[in-house]
């Protein structure tokens, strides 16, 4: 999580002190909230959303993630034997119970932001560029029109390559 960005990693769980402790020194993490409640998990969350300066991400996968995964900025259940609550208020439902899942879809997010950000200004750039040919009298407003349209095929197959190099 930390190598795709993720600054702050913290486990809140509702399980024992010892065993909350004992999993987050086999994950290397530092931040361990135990004993938590569903309101406690909502608390935690929103202090998160106030003090940080991206997006927080809340995975959980029983009823008492609900009201967490619902108020973050990204809900992510996991596990299809997840609660049907945790899945309901989440805005991800990752099936394999595997924070490898989780990891590429981080990956995926973030590649199809930066491809759909290129497509548009790929597309506008281009339209640009007929709209001032158009101006000077080099191109005919039909010609404009059929431009417009390959602009539009290569702005959205550009954005169709976002999988490309990801591997699953």
């Amino acid at each position: 999580l930390e190598k795709v960005g993720v600054s702050r990693i913290a486990l809140v769980t509702g399980d024992r002190p010892e065993t909350a402790q004992e999993v987050a020194n086999t994950l290397g993490i530092t931040e361990v909230f135990s004993q938590s409640s569903a309101a406690d998990k909502l608390e935690i969350t929103r202090q998160a959303m106030s003090s940080a300066s991206g997006s927080v991400i809340v995975v959980g996968d029983g009823i008492n993630d609900a009201p967490a995964l619902a108020a973050a900025h990204v809900g992510v259940a996991m596990g299809a034997r997840g609660a049907t609550a945790a899945s309901e208020a989440a805005d991800v439902i990752i099936v394999d119970d595997s924070i490898e899942r989780l990891v590429r879809a981080i990956q995926i997010s973030k590649r199809a932001r930066r491809k759909a950000i290129q497509a548009a200004a790929i597309g506008m750039s281009l339209s640009l560029i007929i709209m001032i040919t158009g101006a000077f009298g080099i191109t005919s407003a039909s010609e404009g029109a059929v431009a417009q349209e390959a602009i539009d095929v290569i702005a959205i197959l550009w954005a169709l390559t976002t999988l490309r190099k990801i591997s699953f």
